[in-house]
């Protein structure tokens, strides 16, 4: 699939959702249930932000937020969001896969990187996604990841239909073992994040700190 591919269907999906937030305005929950170790002044990035839900909410905590999606489609209704809270977030309209990786206007290091979601790449794609993350990240700085594991196939409740985009404890593992891995787990629980993501979830989530 190729770049141009994956932001004319992600900007389909968000146009057609027309003035409705395709996975809700709410934050996720397993970044809202690490609420206590956010600071505020510190500087976040969301990667793959779609619709600002999660870079809103970290706004609304005193954090420096900088957000990135490859639709803009998606961006225009995250400044929307970001408007009618009453935040500021710095929103950008970039592919975090791009040979010219990073953007020119992206080339600061954050306390926290946030990726919800993420997971429409492959596992071979996969290596140069979490060497973008790992660059982003400040030294002492953290990684905060939210994804589905195989167990999701199962459940069809959201999220990539091939078993190839689903992390599991040992592929994290294994990505951040240079990292000193905070929190790893896997669960299960019922989401309710507007239409794109309902139901009886299989999950994983990861935080880690970068050397």
């Amino acid at each position: 699939m190729t770049d141009m591919t994956q932001e004319t269907i992600w900007s389909t999906r968000y146009r057609d959702a027309g003035e409705t937030y395709l996975f809700g305005t709410e934050p996720n929950r397993f970044l809202t249930g690490r609420a206590t170790v956010l600071r505020v002044g510190e500087t976040a990035l969301c990667i793959a932000d779609g619709e600002g839900r999660n870079s809103v909410w970290l706004a609304e905590r005193g954090l420096t937020t900088t957000a990135v999606d490859i639709s803009a489609v998606a961006v225009d209704k995250a400044r929307r969001l970001a408007t009618d809270r009453g935040v500021d977030v710095r929103f950008l309209v970039a592919d975090m896969l791009a040979p010219d990786w990073p953007p020119a206007d992206l080339q600061e290091t954050f306390d926290w990187v946030i990726g919800i979601f993420i997971q429409f790449v492959g596992s071979k794609e996969r290596e140069r996604q979490f060497a973008v993350i790992k660059q982003l990240v400040r030294p002492g700085g953290r990684l905060l990841l939210q994804g589905y594991t195989p167990k999701q196939l199962d459940y069809r409740t959201g999220g990539p239909s091939a078993v190839d985009n689903l992390y599991t404890v040992a592929d994290l593992r294994a990505a951040f073992d240079d990292w000193r891995i905070e929190e790893l787990i896997d669960y299960e629980d019922d989401i309710a994040e507007g239409d794109g993501h309902r139901g009886r979830s299989a999950l994983i989530g990861l935080v880690a700190r970068k050397p």
